[in-house]
């Protein structure tokens, strides 16, 4: 497959690097672990076993801290183990998912309908239209380069990746697309930059930890 476009491919490295610095800096440590049992989500369509999605059930708003995303992200990066760290995920996500409109919302359901049927031109009609009602809606971008990705459509995919993370460079879903994008690209080197940005955010994301692990024995030539 051919290079991205030069452009293009700036401004993702732009985002991986601003990424970096962010999974980098020092989190204030919650005062509670979270530990309610985790809500499965299991990804059986071809291609979404490389994709960190949305739970199938999300957990309902709460308006406390936990409704807090910086409190949130916080406890992901302390949280004990992965059952822990996955009750984070799905309460980031229920926040990410609510887009504060009605019309968005049933769009959205109709979205998740088009994509359970493999219908991915209708998908991305609904999601252009979503876009164009909320553009500052993270997960419509996300949702759109998601299916961009099962189009095997790397160029918009990665455009809207790269919006999802200007808007929130602590997208743990995106920069694990952006890793599975890289590394089918054949781009190992940004592909475990990617998974490590995102492990950074997550160090319990399943399956990304033995992504980087053997991305780095091909890409440093040493394990980790």
């Amino acid at each position: 497959m051919s290079r991205l476009p030069f452009a293009l491919a700036g401004a993702l490295a732009a985002v991986l690097v601003a990424g970096n610095a962010l999974a980098q800096a020092p989190t204030q440590a919650p005062t509670q672990a979270l530990t309610q049992a985790p809500t499965q989500s299991p990804l059986d369509k071809p291609g979404k076993q490389d994709l960190v999605q949305p739970p199938a059930n999300l957990p309902k708003l709460r308006r406390d801290r936990y409704h807090n995303l910086d409190f949130l992200f916080g406890a992901l990066k302390v949280a004990p183990d992965a059952a822990s760290a996955k009750n984070v995920e799905d309460r980031i996500w229920a926040i990410w998912l609510a887009s504060g409109s009605d019309t968005c919302n049933l769009l959205m359901t109709r979205v998740k309908a088009a994509v359970d049927a493999e219908k991915y031109d209708l998908a991305i009609r609904l999601l252009d239209a979503i876009i164009e009602l909320k553009p500052n809606y993270v997960e419509a971008w996300n949702r759109r380069a998601t299916v961009f990705f099962l189009k095997k459509d790397y160029a918009d995919a990665l455009a809207d990746l790269a919006k999802v993370l200007t808007l929130e460079p602590r997208h743990f879903g995106a920069l694990t697309g952006l890793g599975a994008i890289m590394q089918d690209m054949g781009d190992d080197k940004d592909a475990l930059i990617a998974f490590r940005q995102a492990l950074a955010i997550d160090p319990h994301l399943q399956g990304v930890g033995d992504k980087v692990k053997t991305l780095a024995i091909k890409v440093e030539g040493q394990n980790i």
